[in-house]
């Protein structure tokens, strides 16, 4: 990879110009965006951060990786951390940012690249909202530009007819744009990035002029491995990003981690019981997940039938902030078998004719069998009656 930056003599601390601030953050927000949600590590990391920032990036390269990865500053403040994996992935991602090549994450559904990708654009440009959904139907202009008819047939084509897109504006100002499901896109609409990543210019043929991207800006795309043969990259598109495969968590204890910290964080915004009350039970729909869909129970004797869901990190975090709601409005506020069996059926069976079988045979080969697993194993049978 080579470094696009180039030497300066502004103030490493201070290269470029701040980004525009993207409003504040309201308290009764549901979801308040990553630069918002941990502003107040953010400005702890940028008042301690002496080290070199590539041009208007708010922290360095290691106060990035930092601010993902946790740690504690030397005043004491302790940085959450916002993903929980190697390090050297999160090391090769933010070394990408700072060359001239984009970013791709990659990787099986619910291994964080969306939750990724808005903490690198947060840490970096302090702007995670740069952001083109891709789905089936995203056409052309939700990359490139758009126009405003009215003016447009007013006035004809002008740069106050012309609607950027969350890319162009990234290119104008300096920032990190973001595109989820680049593979969900189809393939004439992912090219017209091609131009944008290799020559870092957007040309405007209909007004005869060019936007050309400004220092610090920079492209995450996030795709997953499960959709290739829907819309696959070509080569010449491939060749502009930097990939980085985010892996699904290598052991049972590390998520068990995640699915606590990410429970914990949604929890206390949904006004829920404390997740220490149900460690037990989030182990529980852990171990289920990761043996489902390894095809192996974790003592490697027995093999297993697979579903044909994924079985995610992100789908225990949400089983499990489901039971929570159920103890905290339906019982005694205490996380039980009960309330996760549910859960955990819905996730295992999507195919109703052939999960079911899995899960049957799951539940009474293994699950009934297991020490201490009795009341789960009463709970699911409960829930699938």
């Amino acid at each position: 990879m080579s470094v696009s930056a180039e030497p300066t003599s502004v103030d490493p601390r201070r290269n470029g110009s701040a980004p525009a601030d993207s409003g504040p953050a309201r308290t009764d927000t549901l979801r308040p965006h990553a630069e918002h949600a941990f502003a107040d590590e953010l400005a702890a990391l940028a008042a301690q951060d002496d080290r070199p920032r590539p041009a208007r990036w708010r922290l360095s390269p290691w106060a990035v990786a930092t601010y993902l990865l946790g740690g504690t500053l030397p005043d004491g403040t302790v940085i959450t951390p916002k993903y929980v994996g190697p390090r050297r992935v999160v090391e090769v991602a933010v070394t990408t940012l700072a060359t001239d090549r984009a970013l791709l994450l990659l990787g099986v559904p619910g291994t964080a690249k969306t939750w990724v990708s808005e903490h690198l654009a947060a840490a970096v440009s302090g702007d995670s909202t740069l952001l083109v959904q891709g789905t089936a139907g995203t056409p052309e202009e939700a990359i490139r530009y758009g126009w405003n008819y009215a003016r447009l047939l007013a006035h004809g084509p002008s740069r106050d007819a012309l609607v950027p897109s969350p890319v162009m504006r990234a290119m104008e100002e300096g920032r990190t744009a973001r595109v989820e499901e680049l593979t969900r896109i189809p393939a004439d609409v992912q090219d017209s990035l091609i131009t944008i990543l290799s020559e870092k210019t957007l040309p405007i043929p209909e007004l005869g002029q060019e936007v050309q991207a400004v220092r610090g800006f920079n492209l995450i795309a996030t795709a997953n491995d499960r959709d290739r043969g829907v819309n696959e990259l070509s080569s010449a598109l491939r060749r502009r990003f930097n990939t980085v495969v985010l892996p699904l968590p290598e052991t049972p204890e590390a998520e068990v981690d995640i699915v606590t910290r990410r429970v914990e964080q949604i929890g206390r915004s949904l006004d829920l019981p404390a997740v220490p009350d149900g460690v037990d039970e989030i182990r529980r729909v852990v171990t289920v997940f990761r043996e489902l869909r390894g095809g192996v129970t974790a003592d490697g004797r027995t093999k297993l039938k697979s579903p044909s869901g994924t079985l995610s990190t992100a789908e225990a975090i949400s089983v499990v902030t489901g039971g929570l709601a159920l103890a905290a409005h339906f019982g005694d506020g205490v996380l039980r078998a009960g309330d996760v069996a549910a859960g955990v059926l819905g996730a295992v069976v999507r195919d109703p004719a052939a999960d079911r079988v899995v899960w049957q045979e799951y539940l009474e080969t293994v699950v009934r069998e297991r020490d201490g697993w009795t009341d789960f194993y009463r709970a699911c049978r409960e829930a699938g009656a």
